[in-house]
């Protein structure tokens, strides 16, 4: 089977679809995946071939504060951003990017397949002008059916411009729909997806006396360890990070604070002598060795904490942010501090309760028991093919 994988040119779009896309390799697939020139890297461990499609992110960027003439969705409230932005943003200013060199790569590769993020509207686009089958991986929770109808009449100019009517939610759901949600935490699809199909968000985590420690950390002190992140993409509030440092001081844990390539460690002195501050740590060698999580509630940190039965505390900071820290809360996994009310007192006190009260753990480990039983991705990459 020859696939086409197109993908929004962001880390937490891409990283995701790798584990799908690496299944398809390792079975005989011809896989290409497309995306921005910046985040070409990014798709390579799939162990596909990669070629960029579009400018970038970037682009889409500039193009869109050139329309708002200053920063768009500066001002916005949280539950407004991703309503503002998937319309302008991603439906739009992305898929005006994307699309010629997504239809002119799909006419030269002729894939059987065209699987994408929940993001890339230039997909279904594509696969409807060439007759392609479409699979729509999610990367988190579903968008809400009002914001994907808006985005289906900003695309409809487009699709209309090329010959066809631009169908509900602009295609999303016109194919087959991987669901990497577990049931805990997971909506309702819209009718119109009649093939959903879960699988599995992550890999089984590893037992902490199997999974070796980065050597930065290798020689920290016999204590828990409680990991604090914000992410790649919204790691911008380094108060946040302070709150964690100074809440966590007095505490009996090993605190890991991971602040990205974009900041400084430097920057976040004094640290606690409890405390180490790192640009960037592989989740999946730290996490078995944690017991709790402090995060900005993106999905992928989300989803690889309660993979291993980890309470976790929400700070969200945009995007799908929001959404997730509720869903986390309503399903009794952890707490949520809205942003503007994080102090050290009250991350103090939140990480007490998630590590004291055994009701957190009991149900992290309830969706992670959920999560183990999701099909691998290797499973969901065979029956791809029918």
């Amino acid at each position: 089977m020859k696939v086409l994988v197109t993908v929004v040119p962001q880390a937490g779009h891409v990283y995701p679809l790798v584990p799908l896309t690496k299944a398809l390799v390792e079975q005989g697939d011809d896989v290409v995946v497309a995306t921005g020139p910046d985040a070409i890297p990014l798709a390579s461990d799939s162990g596909a071939r990669v070629t960029a499609v579009g400018k970038g992110f970037d682009a889409w960027w500039e193009a869109l504060s050139a329309r708002t003439r200053g920063v768009p969705g500066d001002g916005l409230a949280p539950e407004r951003v991703i309503p503002y932005f998937l319309p302008r943003l991603f439906a739009e200013a992305g898929t005006v990017d994307m699309v010629d060199d997504l239809l002119a790569l799909a006419k030269a590769f002729e894939p059987d397949l065209i699987m994408h993020d929940g993001f890339t509207f230039a997909a279904p686009l594509v696969a409807a002008l060439l007759g392609v089958r479409a699979a729509h991986h999610t990367i988190g929770s579903p968008v809400d059916v009002t914001t994907l109808e808006t985005c289906a009449d900003v695309l409809s100019p487009l699709w209309r411009s090329m010959g066809r009517e631009v169908p509900p939610f602009a295609g999303i759901y016109s194919g087959v729909t991987i669901d990497v949600f577990p049931p805990s935490l997971g909506f309702a699809f819209p009718a119109i997806a009649t093939d959903v199909r879960p699988m599995r968000p992550t890999k089984l985590p590893l037992r902490a006396r199997d999974a070796q420690l980065p050597p930065t950390l290798a020689d920290l002190p016999e204590r828990p360890i409680v990991y604090g992140t914000l992410g790649t993409m919204s790691n911008t509030d380094t108060s946040v990070f302070r709150a964690i440092l100074d809440g966590l001081a007095d505490e009996s844990v090993n605190v890991v604070l991971t602040i990205g390539s974009n900041n400084d460690p430097s920057a976040l002195a004094p640290v606690p002598p409890n405390a180490r501050v790192e640009q960037f740590v592989p989740q999946a060698s730290l996490l078995p060795h944690c017991v709790a999580v402090i995060h900005h509630a993106g999905s992928g940190t989300m989803l690889g904490a309660l993979a291993h039965r980890l309470p976790q505390l929400a700070v969200p900071q945009g995007a799908d942010n929001f959404v997730n820290a509720r869903l986390l809360e309503s399903a009794g996994a952890g707490r949520v501090i809205p942003s503007g009310d994080v102090t050290a007192e009250r991350l103090r006190a939140d990480v007490r309760t998630i590590l004291d009260d055994a009701r957190y753990r009991a149900n992290a480990s309830r969706i992670g028991d959920e999560i183990a039983r999701m099909p691998p991705p290797a499973q969901v990459a065979a029956n791809l093919r029918s």
